[in-house]
């Protein structure tokens, strides 16, 4: 299977996480960990059900990754995300080394882009791909945020 097919197929895997958010009433943003070929993490937001703040879908996602591999670092992994991480989700990703982050629609107001750091939040050797399945993952939102209205 090429790159390609294989981020489609694991951000698959991240949108259903997302619709699983939004059954919850959550904004609906999803997310997968995948090592060797494997899912070793999942998550979707959580902020309301929670009522925490920084129960976003890539610190579930991270956090049920590294209890998996029994320890903090995600070498070897890549995230599949929905939308484009925000600040802390990208400097606790940098935090945990994971080796690449992919994801689906851009946040120009919110995504860790949108910030002007002096460095990248991310760790130096992580590789990031933007835009799969773009469209799909941001109706989504859009959906949400229709309904809220």
């Amino acid at each position: 299977m090429n790159q390609d097919s294989e981020d489609i197929r694991y951000m698959r895997l991240a949108l259903d996480e997302a619709r699983r958010a939004l059954e919850r009433d959550e904004v609906p943003i999803g997310a997968v960990v995948v090592a060797g070929g494997m899912v070793i993490g999942r998550g979707h937001n959580l902020t309301e059900a929670l009522t925490d703040v920084t129960a976003h879908a890539e610190m579930q996602a991270i956090t049920a990754a590294a209890s998996c591999l029994g320890g903090k670092y995600l070498k070897g992994c890549t995230l599949y995300v929905t939308v484009e991480p925000c600040l802390m989700c990208a400097a606790a990703l940098g935090w945990s080394q994971i080796d690449r982050v992919v994801y689906g629609a851009a946040d120009d107001k919110r995504g860790y882009r949108s910030y002007r750091c002096a460095t990248s939040p991310l760790h130096r050797l992580t590789r990031v791909t933007g835009g799969v399945l773009e469209q799909e993952c941001a109706e989504l939102m859009r959906h949400f945020f229709k309904t809220k209205r």
